[in-house]
């Protein structure tokens, strides 16, 4: 659905939110009209929900709102990141990379790249422990999944023996003085070599070379897992936790209900943490089993 211009994505049955597209590089011109919009699009939305983007972070909306949190990185120079913002387990691996024979540049939007894309896709079907949605993906479904905003996109490839093993894209957002980590993925059999600390500096090199001031990589927790992996990931390469409001905007009296009751999160976001862990191994174990199970059927 496009709305004033924008492309407008929906979750939920029982409750319809709406957020922009891309809401974390795209930004509305007018709320008020935008709203309107959205009563007289004819579709069903219940919830608007939207965030203040940084530097800003005090709030400055009168709408019903939560905190929610970004993983963001100040961006000075290269070297000031390199020495000052990043781990020093992290230079070693970045080090590693380069000396494994790892290469990492820029790279345009082509068949090659999306090939790329989908022979590392297509490298396992389970990732973290969950079946991996865009496992079995071909070029012509990863060619409208990979080639959204593509005038503020910058695509980067890390390459072993000239094939791609490992890629990231960014975006630019509309004040260009902040890019998004969007997608960033390695094929699990060179994890030895490093390929996504590559990865990661060169993201910081090229919104370097563009004067951009940020690089936010999604939220630096979700839910209540503090210290899983990506968490420590991200704070290993520099990134650090910057709480911001996220608003709220009841466009029904479903979204009213709904947003009291706190229908617009998830059931797992209520349980504790050790309960939440704890179905996360069943989880793996179950993946795990049925996969096995299916090889053996084969």
């Amino acid at each position: 659905m496009k709305v004033c211009g924008k492309d407008i994505a929906m979750k939920g049955r029982l409750l319809r939110i709406a957020r922009l597209d891309g809401d974390e590089f795209t930004s509305f011109e007018d709320l008020d009209t935008l709203l309107k919009e959205l009563q007289k699009s004819g579709t069903r939305v219940d919830l608007f929900t939207f965030f203040q983007k940084p530097p800003e972070t005090a709030p400055k909306y009168d709408y019903p709102m939560e905190w929610d949190n970004l993983a963001s990185l100040s961006i000075s120079t290269f070297d000031h990141w390199w020495m000052k913002q990043i781990h020093s387990n992290v230079r070693v691996k970045v080090r590693k990379a380069e000396k494994n024979g790892i290469v990492v540049r820029e790279v345009p939007f082509d068949d090659a790249l999306l090939q790329g894309i989908c022979d590392i896709y297509n490298e396992t079907p389970v990732r973290q422990g969950m079946r991996f949605p865009h496992y079995g993906i071909d070029i012509e479904k990863a060619r409208p999944y990979a080639g959204t905003f593509l005038d503020r996109s910058i695509f980067i490839g890390a390459f072993h023996n000239n094939s791609i093993i490992g890629f990231a894209k960014l975006v630019i957002d509309e004040t260009r003085m902040q890019a998004t980590v969007l997608h960033i993925l390695s094929m699990v059999k060179y994890r030895d070599k490093s390929p996504t600390n590559a990865l990661i500096a060169q993201s910081v090199r090229s919104c370097v070379e563009r004067g951009m001031k940020y690089l936010t990589y999604g939220k630096m927790v979700y839910g209540k897992k503090e210290g899983d992996s990506l968490t420590l990931f991200k704070k290993g390469n520099g990134f650090e936790r910057v709480d911001v409001p996220r608003y709220y905007i009841p466009l029904s009296l479903v979204g009213a209900a709904g947003f009291r009751l706190g229908l617009h999160h998830q059931f797992v976001e209520f349980l504790p943490e050790p309960v939440s862990a704890k179905l996360r191994d069943l989880r793996r174990v179950w993946v795990s089993r049925k996969l096995n199970g299916a090889k053996s059927r084969e």
